[in-house]
């Protein structure tokens, strides 16, 4: 095959083709005769082909059955001629050629329903490959009938050939059914792992974003103010300090230039989040995953709760998602060796509230205050070096952007900190962020 890849050569058609071929013709060899003689024989065949055509559906069903009977056909006759059945060539050629007959029939009706095998429910297509099965066994016993000269069936024989065909098609169905939702419930849960990686982007990007934001609004206060120091000294006849001044301003705004440009980068990026909206419930839900595994990460047993009490769809998901996450990163650190988590979403008098209690060491009276102001940290690493983040300060400026509140306390029952935040149910239910 020289560098051609492996996986794609036995995803060709007609590699497939040739796996449905000889896995219907070793199937077909476990088989039941429930008529005298060798007349007609029910075998796994039939329910493994029906398998493979509702599992590879890209294949070119009517081809595929053609050569799945011809491949039964050359099976069966290479037996009898193997192990000495007294058979000529000619005769076991004569005897098996209705059961190729068998499979391209059924094909041949496989392929009239293909495009609307989505369209049926699995009873429904239990039904309608059962009544292909009854023709395909029928078109087969007609074929033996005017080669080899056999008698017909009486109509209690047709009623059993029916009932058979309705157990196999429905048992084929249902195996394929739980196949199908095996892979739906794959699909979804690697749908869901892109959505949680693509919300943790978001919500860890839209405070770089917000704080960018905020640091080209400063530049821009720096190079105005530096502009006016360069003009008073240039009033004042200072030349050697205004060029310097001058010198300075230009730098300021070559900066507040570049932090426009990649602010205009990261905003493309923020507009490829999630569309739509998401409950509260639905951020909560992925906050105590995302949080679940940071604990897990950190080697810590931390049992996490919840009570939702208050519920709608917000567009403004991002910035919640970032609050909440960094609260209970927060709450997850503070937590030595094994704690709780319990986060609350409730309403009092039009405010959406959104608590997050743990069980940690709690804040003191006296830092309560301390710790919204921008550096403050009370985590360090085991070389003295403080920890880094978006911080509490930062997670004020977020709810202060939606006219919010935050407000740190003792978590009631668990003796640790409690983290509220306080917004107006009218900024979160309005479908774009406030500006």
């Amino acid at each position: 095959m020289g560098n051609f890849p492996l996986k794609s050569y036995f995803r060709s058609a007609y590699v497939q083709i040739g796996v449905v071929a000889i896995g219907t013709a070793l199937a077909g060899e476990l088989k039941i005769n429930p008529f005298d003689g060798d007349i007609f024989r029910i075998g796994l065949g039939s329910s493994a082909f029906l398998l493979f055509l509702l599992l590879l559906r890209r294949l070119p069903y009517l081809i595929t059955g053609v050569i799945s009977g011809l491949v039964v056909l050359l099976f069966r006759t290479g037996l009898d001629q193997a192990f000495g059945h007294g058979l000529t060539l000619a005769d076991s050629v004569t005897r098996h050629c209705s059961a190729a007959v068998y499979y391209i029939v059924f094909a041949l009706g496989m392929s009239v329903i293909k495009r609307r095998l989505d369209r049926f429910y699995p009873l429904a297509l239990g039904a309608v490959t059962a009544v292909i099965d009854l023709l395909s066994n029928e078109a087969e016993l007609l074929t033996r009938l005017l080669v080899t000269g056999t008698a017909t069936f009486k109509l209690n024989e047709w009623t059993f050939l029916m009932a058979i065909a309705m157990l196999r098609t429905y048992f084929v169905t249902g195996i394929y059914s739980s196949i199908s939702v095996s892979r739906m419930r794959i699909v979804q849960k690697e749908q869901n792992r892109r959505i949680e990686q693509m919300l943790s982007f978001s919500s860890g990007l839209y405070g770089e974003v917000f704080y960018l934001k905020k640091s080209i609004g400063t530049l821009e206060n720096l190079t105005l103010q530096s502009y006016e120091l360069y003009r008073r000294l240039s009033d004042e006849g200072q030349e050697k300090h205004k060029h310097y001044v001058l010198g300075i301003t230009q730098q300021i705004h070559e900066v507040k230039k570049d932090s426009q440009r990649i602010l205009g980068g990261l905003i493309k990026l923020t507009d490829r989040e999630v569309p739509g909206d998401m409950p509260l419930s639905g951020l909560v839900q992925y906050t105590v995953h995302s949080s679940q595994k940071y604990a897990e990460m950190l080697g810590k047993r931390i049992v996490f709760t919840q009570k939702i009490t208050l519920d709608y769809a917000t567009a403004n998901y991002i910035p919640l998602l970032t609050l909440l996450g960094n609260l209970t990163a927060n709450a997850v650190e503070a937590i030595q060796g094994q704690g709780q988590v319990h986060l609350e979403v409730r309403e009092q008098a039009g405010w959406t509230l959104l608590t997050v209690n743990d069980s940690g060491g709690g804040f003191p009276q006296d830092e309560r205050e301390l710790v919204f102001e921008p550096g403050f940290t009370t985590k360090f690493d085991e070389e003295g070096v403080a920890a880094t983040g978006i911080g509490l300060s930062h997670v004020r400026d977020i709810v202060a952007r939606f006219e919010g509140e935050i407000s740190l306390d003792t978590a009631p029952g668990l003796g640790g900190a409690r983290a509220q935040i306080r917004i107006p149910t009218r900024m979160l239910r309005k479908p774009t962020s406030p500006t």
